[in-house]
Formats: C-alpha cells, sequence, structure tokens
C-alpha cells in the first residue's frame, strides 16, 4: 500500500477535507465582515467555578482576544472567586447560578471553563437546553462514555456545536503534516508512540489531563480506535482495587503510577500511550511521534514549532546528526505564515473561530463533542482491559459508565 492510500484509509480524509481543516483555522470572511457591526458580535457567557476547576486555561479571558464576539455575563458559584473575577471582567454581568445566568441572557456561546470535570456534563446539558448555538468546554470533555452520550444527545436535540479546548488540533501545522504522510514524507507509517508529561502526574491522572491532549492528535492520522490493550501498574506489579484513589481534577477513581496501553485502529496502525510517574523530562514536555520505515514525524504539545520532521530510518543507525526540521503552517522547514499562530493557538483563538465558523456553515467543528467521546473511551478502555487482566477490549465500549466499574460494586 502505498503512503497515500494508507493515509486516505487510516484517516478517510480526502485532499479536500485536508484544505477544508485549514481552511477552517481562518473565520468565514462573511462572519468577519458581520463582526464589524457591534450588533453581529456573537453573544459569549462563561461558567467558572473557583476551587473547583476555576476557569480552566484562560476560558474567561479569551473572548476578549476574538473581536467577532463579545462577553455579556459569567457565573461563578464561589463568592471570594466571583468577586476576583469582576476584577478582572470589570464590565461584565456576574452571577452565582450559571442556569440563571443561562436563563436570562440566552448567550449564543457557552464556555465551560472549569478544568474539573465533575460539573461538565451538568453545565452542558444546561447550555444546549438553553439554545446555545455553541459551546466551548475545557478538556477532558467528560467523565464516562454514557455522560457523553447524554451530552451529545442533548446537542442534537437543539442543533449546538461543540468545540473542545485540545488546542493543538486547531493548529494550521497539523494539516500540513498529514498531507506529508499522505505524500509519503516519512515511508511508510508503522507506529504512533504517545507519552504524557509523566510528571507527578504520571500514570492514569497523565492519560486524562493530559493523554487526550495526545490521543486528540492522533486520530487525525489512525482513524478512530478499534480496540484496546492495557495494564496498569503500581510502581512494578499490577494496581489492584486496594491502590485506588480518588482522581484529582474530578476525574472519578484512579489507580497505579504506570499505565501501558495499545490500541488498534481502523487503518491498522497501532497507537501506544505510556506514562510512569517521575520520568518525564520537563523540557521537552509531552507528545506523540509518527514512526515510519522513512523518518519520524514530532509533535510537541503547546511548544513552539509544535511538530518537527526527522528524517531517515529510525532503526538505522548513523554517525550523520538527523536534523529536527520544524513543520509549520507554511510546510516543513518554511516560515511560518502567520506570525501570530502561537498566541492564537495557545490563547484559544484558532478553536474559538473555528467554533464560530461552525456555527455559521452548520457543520461539525475540528475538535468536537464525538471526537470527545471517542477520547474518552479510549482512557475508559485502558481501565476496563485491565480490569480484565489486560484482556482486548472492542471500542466503542459496550460498558457505558466507569471502566473500573466491575471492581467498584
Amino acid at each position: 500500500m502505498t503512503a497515500a492510500k494508507q493515509m486516505s484509509a487510516c484517516t478517510g480524509w480526502s485532499r479536500r477535507d485536508v484544505l477544508k481543516v485549514a481552511g477552517a483555522l481562518a473565520l468565514a470572511p462573511s462572519l468577519r465582515a458581520a463582526a464589524k457591526e457591534e450588533s453581529a458580535r456573537t453573544r459569549v457567557a462563561v461558567i467558572g467555578h473557583t476551587g473547583v476547576g476555576n476557569y480552566g486555561h484562560s476560558l474567561d479571558t479569551m473572548w476578549l482576544m476574538i473581536p467577532e464576539t463579545v462577553l455579556i455575563g459569567f457565573a461563578d458559584a464561589d463568592d471570594k472567586g466571583r468577586e476576583i473575577e469582576k476584577a478582572k471582567l470589570p464590565d461584565v454581568p456576574a452571577f452565582a447560578d450559571y442556569r440563571q445566568m443561562l436563563k436570562e441572557l440566552k448567550p449564543e456561546v457557552v464556555a465551560i471553563a472549569p478544568r474539573d470535570l465533575s460539573e461538565h456534563h451538568d453545565m452542558a446539558i444546561a447550555a444546549a437546553e438553553s439554545g446555545a448555538k455553541g459551546i466551548y468546554i475545557e478538556k477532558p470533555f467528560c467523565r464516562t462514555p454514557a455522560e457523553a452520550d447524554q451530552i451529545i444527545a442533548a446537542c442534537e436535540k437543539s442543533g449546538t456545536r461543540v468545540a473542545i479546548a485540545h488546542r493543538n488540533r486547531f493548529h494550521p501545522a497539523i494539516p500540513v503534516a498529514v498531507e506529508a504522510v499522505r505524500g509519503g514524507e516519512i515511508g511508510e507509517l508503522l507506529e504512533i508512540r504517545c507519552r504524557g508529561k509523566e510528571d507527578q502526574r504520571g500514570g492514569c491522572l497523565d492519560l486524562w489531563v493530559l493523554g487526550s491532549h495526545d490521543l486528540d492528535l492522533c486520530l487525525p492520522f489512525s482513524g478512530a480506535p478499534t480496540a484496546c490493550s492495557a495494564v496498569i501498574q503500581q510502581g512494578n506489579r499490577l494496581a489492584t482495587k486496594e491502590d485506588f484513589s480518588e482522581g484529582a481534577e474530578g476525574v472519578g477513581p484512579l489507580l497505579g503510577n504506570r499505565v501501558h496501553a495499545r490500541y488498534e485502529t481502523e487503518n491498522g496502525i497501532p497507537v501506544f500511550f505510556d506514562s510512569i510517574q517521575g520520568v518525564g523530562v520537563a523540557k521537552a514536555g509531552f507528545g506523540l511521534q509518527l514512526i515510519g520505515t522513512k523518518g519520524i514525524i514530532d509533535f510537541r504539545i503547546d511548544k513552539d514549532p509544535v511538530a518537527h520532521l526527522i528524517p531517515g530510518n529510525p532503526f538505522q543507525p548513523t554517525n550523520t546528526p538527523r536534523p529536527w526540521t520544524p513543520i509549520t503552517g507554511g510546510g516543513i522547514g518554511k516560515p511560518e505564515t502567520n506570525s501570530q499562530v502561537g498566541k492564537q493557538v495557545a490563547g484559544h483563538v484558532s478553536a474559538a473561530r473555528d467554533l464560530l465558523a461552525a456555527i455559521h456553515d452548520n457543520r461539525d467543528s475540528l475538535c468536537n463533542e464525538k471526537t470527545g467521546r471517542t477520547i474518552v473511551e479510549m482512557i475508559h478502555a485502558v481501565f476496563a482491559s485491565h480490569v480484565q487482566g489486560g484482556e482486548r477490549v472492542v471500542l466503542p465500549l459496550t460498558e457505558r459508565q466507569h471502566g473500573l466499574s466491575p471492581w467498584l460494586a
């Protein structure tokens, strides 16, 4: 199979799809023109919760950098936190109850900001039922596949578009990398290797909080996951029920400090995710590598440049240093065409504009609620496989509750 055919098989993307991804990173011209009129600016309300996930990665102030939008309100159930937020957004009406805010203001877009997952489900359902046209939600999406199912059903009923704050999915270098793999730049794609930050969160929390970024970036190259085999360890032994703890950031039950997972995908290319507590290198960050017969494409999440090409067979010894050539929106080894791209991606501007365009064009966002559900299922498949002694678990999951459910009873 040629690299181009392999890429088509693994992603289901045509060249037209890739160009659509690149084009979606800019706001539709009609929207840009409309934004010149104050009355045409998209009305945004923010839901935060100080002490319970706060406002995520600046999902409150990001809208101030997007002139096509206007902040019309924010909600925070914490009295002290709400007062602090008022100082940040002095001209924006404040609410203690997000449901009241949604009822009174009827925003077009709702930002669900807390990085704690415990309230994502209820907040998203409320936003959809309020008639919001769009939801921008902090990652990870929600706690279980069942919650994802319910959010998706609510959004389908209301016609609400969703974008998830996996910021790097909206980077213009991603479609360039897709085209590079399609064109055989790294030969035949053999496997995809992902690692978390592997700091104090190493293991299952790393899988949830940082691995969700990795898994999201795999999907344009691997296609949908079809099965998972995984083990979770506490040190050098298999984790057991006695290792349970309540995970930080509202992710629910966790165990172990090491994760080793292997996913099968619709193109037959295996995807691996590994995380071991305490072995990460801070300067290296976290990310994934597409390993091919003629080279590697490396993604460093939230770094600039976000992607590099390392040419040469990765298994062939050589005395010649292999260069790390940046991949930008302009191409491989070419200058970035947009000098502000780093700020726009890191500041959620690219993601927000894709959501606005998705609403306008009546299409899915590049990282939408179905993508979010897939990633949540990939995480729970790790738990489900471990509970079954590392057995192969088929995706989509039949069990829609927590993957550790058999051990939680």
